[in-house]
């Protein structure tokens, strides 16, 4: 569990790394999960915005009793888990990711989740590890994007520069198996990674039951934005009930 002082700090900052790491086995089964998809899928080096969709034993990965655990201390109990991604930094030709809010581009009403990103690989300032605008998220406000359809990116939704101020940006550095926790309203980023050491990591999206997954409005972001296309994602009851009652889940059981 996340000790009152994670957190304070998590909704103080917006993010949190727990003193908890993915056990060993699992690291090493998730590392040739990852290995597999890129063998059968090599278009997706740089990124797999879908992995649920892949099916086992991604979801499995994604209701680990633990992070589920940590995830209900934040947002509650009933959790659905809505979405995993894959982003890989190849050594010497990592894309970068813009400085961007998820929750700008998320058919998620109310607009409330949490990110679980797990390190495959030890992420640091040189492979292009996460950094993030610490409190931003607390205004609890979408800041308008610019749309960068550059190839150099993973993501075409770009926050101009006067949104915030990029000198309060901190480096989120992880050991593998290590994972952070934010906030759907966090400003980050990660820059490209141009060393010799590729960086990897999985995304788990989780978010509360009370809120709707509303596929209308995920087809209305897909062909206004140009955003990945979220209106086919399947959502996984991981614990609780489906307090919102409109959302169409597949119930899972957390992983032991």
């Amino acid at each position: 569990m996340l000790t009152e002082s994670e957190i304070a700090t998590y909704h103080d900052r917006g993010y949190v790394v727990p003193d908890w790491r993915v056990p060993a086995d699992t690291l090493a089964a998730m590392r040739d999960a990852a290995d597999h998809m890129l063998k059968v899928r090599p278009h997706y080096a740089d990124m797999h915005p879908a992995l649920l969709e892949e099916g086992a034993p991604w979801p499995e990965f994604g209701a680990q009793a633990e992070i589920l655990t940590m995830v209900g201390q934040l947002i509650g109990e009933d959790i659905i888990l809505w979405s995993s991604g894959y982003f890989g930094k190849p050594a010497d030709v990592g894309k970068a990711t813009p400085w961007h809010q998820d929750g700008g581009y998320w058919p998620i009403r109310p607009l409330a989740t949490c990110t679980a990103w797990v390190a495959l690989d030890d992420a640091t300032p040189e492979n292009g590890c996460m950094r993030m605008i610490p409190g931003s998220h607390k205004p609890q406000v979408l800041y308008d994007h610019d749309r960068n359809d550059a190839d150099n990116l993973t993501l075409n939704q770009e926050l101009p520069s006067r949104s915030f101020d990029e000198t309060k940006a901190e480096y989120l550095e992880l050991k593998a198996g290590q994972i952070s926790l934010h906030d759907v309203y966090m400003v980050h980023c990660s820059a490209a990674n141009t060393s010799p050491h590729r960086r990897r990591g999985i995304t788990f999206r989780y978010m509360p039951a009370t809120s709707h997954f509303d596929r209308d409005l995920a087809r209305r972001q897909h062909r206004e934005m140009g955003v990945v296309e979220h209106e086919f994602r399947t959502l996984f009851q991981v614990s609780g009930i489906d307090a919102c009652g409109k959302n169409e889940l597949i119930r899972l059981r957390p992983a032991a």
